[in-house]
């Protein structure tokens, strides 16, 4: 049975049945790829900028747990970016987002994630649920007529996934280009082929792509990469497609209401879905947010959020600030709740090791040293599951905890092994583990209220 998330409802008033179960013809298209690294994120945001800049209306969408892409794509299309994952947001909820999304788009982009025929579910079965084709950028360079056999796999693996057409990446040349186009099988058409150009590329890390934060020149970045595709051919709107009408999403119960929540937001702490902090609003807290890394205090709060992101880039100037350490401490010892994701766990502790082995010393509420490690230790899609509902989430993460602290819980790997322990102590509820809110209201309520939460048996198994 498909996962039900009870989503928040952005409209005030639901009332008005007039337009809510009407079909919409609009352009959309999902944008793919045979695996990470073909360039479908830039050509993405440059598609998206340059149907902007032309004056549509555009909104994009993430297949996945992603915040990097998103936080591009929403300077690229000037519009919120959400997330649409058939596991962790619920179908119900990517029928309802497309469907709001489509009544006044003038353009729909999906961006995929990984290889488009990847995970489970994978960017393909977003495409099939939602009744959109998909569009796989190719990184061509080095490659001539196995281009058409590349393209002739990803069109015919799935006889339910329309491709219709394809985008060539990293040309060499026109006569490239020419070389592709002649080896696409029948019925796939070249829909453009870009050249390489400084401008179709953004700086990247460990975790994903440069927050628009650190990049001085997104917008015109972004600009001239539109630029790009116009040359390339690829000014033109996609084909039309209609896009179903689905049941407005329920108002959430006003289980925060009064509940004031600190959320750490800054260049350390940014790793925040939009729908997680809307949905805390529609249950009526009420948001403060703060910088870990500037800030001496902490703002008037019930409750504190310190969210994933990139302490380790910050450790020295966040151990500094000894000021906003010990207000953290204060409101921990005080029992007051505490979640701390991924990036707020390694806050959490009494040290950090980064990659140059350069130990800095952090929050101290969870005895023991993080470290950041050379490989990855934990990617996947996770649920957690507790008595307040399963709410679910993903990880992803290159660091490791030694402590002395044993796990209340385990969270469960929806494909594998390798779950990731959640620790609790007084308030506090710290994991590598990031969570969708929208998928466990009650359970999220309780966190954020304070109160005890009993976990389900979930077994330890620490496999990557």
């Amino acid at each position: 049975m498909a996962h039900r998330c009870l989503y928040l409802c952005i409209r005030a008033d639901n009332n008005d049945k007039g337009d809510e179960f009407m079909n919409v013809s609009v352009p959309a298209v999902m944008i793919t790829a045979p695996a990470s690294g073909q360039g479908k994120s830039m050509v993405t945001a440059a598609l998206a900028r340059l149907h902007r800049n032309a004056g549509r209306t555009v909104r994009v969408f993430k297949h996945g747990p992603d915040y990097l892409d998103p936080m591009v794509l929403e300077v690229a299309s000037g519009h919120p970016v959400y997330q649409l994952h058939p596991w962790m947001t619920g179908e119900d909820e990517c029928r309802w987002r497309l469907a709001e999304a489509a009544k006044d788009a003038d353009l729909i982009l999906l961006e995929g994630s990984m290889g488009l025929f990847d995970g489970d579910p994978s960017s393909a079965d977003l495409a099939k649920l939602m009744g959109i084709p998909a569009l796989p950028v190719i990184d061509a360079s080095g490659m001539a007529q196995t281009f058409g056999a590349l393209v002739l796999g990803l069109a015919s693996f799935d006889p339910k996934l329309s491709v219709y057409e394809v985008i060539a990446n990293k040309i060499g040349s026109p006569r490239h280009a020419q070389m592709l186009e002649e080896g696409l099988p029948e019925g796939i058409r070249l829909l453009g082929a870009i050249p390489r150009h400084d401008a179709m590329s953004i700086p990247d890390r460990y975790l994903g792509l440069m927050q628009p934060s650190e990049l001085s020149n997104l917008d015109q970045q972004l600009d001239d990469a539109a630029q790009v595709l116009i040359a390339a051919g690829l000014d033109q709107l996609p084909k039309a497609v209609t896009i179903a009408a689905a049941e407005p999403a329920r108002v959430p119960e006003r289980l925060l209401a009064g509940v004031r929540i600190a959320v750490a937001r800054d260049a350390a702490f940014s790793f925040i879905y939009r729908a997680n902090t809307e949905l805390l609003q529609a249950m009526g807290a009420e948001l403060h947010y703060f910088s870990p890394l500037l800030d001496a205090q902490l703002p008037p709060t019930d409750a504190l959020w310190l969210p994933g992101g990139y302490p380790e880039l910050h450790a020295s100037a966040l151990a500094d600030n000894t000021p906003m350490l010990a207000a953290i401490d204060a409101f921990y010892q005080a029992g007051k709740p505490i979640l701390a994701e991924s990036g707020g766990l390694l806050f959490c502790t009494e040290a950090l090791m980064d990659k140059n082995g350069v130990i800095y010393p952090l929050l101290g509420l969870i005895p023991g040293r993080a470290a950041m490690a050379k490989r990855l230790q934990g990617i996947g899609l996770h649920s957690l599951n507790t008595e307040n509902g399963q709410i679910r989430g993903h990880t992803f993460h290159y660091s490791t905890l030694e402590t002395s602290w044993q796990a209340a819980t385990y969270t469960c790997k929806q494909a594998g092994t390798g779950g990731e322990a959640v620790f609790c102590d007084k308030g506090l509820v710290a994991s590598f583990f990031y969570s969708y809110f929208p998928s466990a209201l009650e359970l999220i309520a309780a966190i954020f209220k304070g109160e005890r939460l009993a976990f389900h048996n979930n077994p330890e198994n620490t496999d990557v």
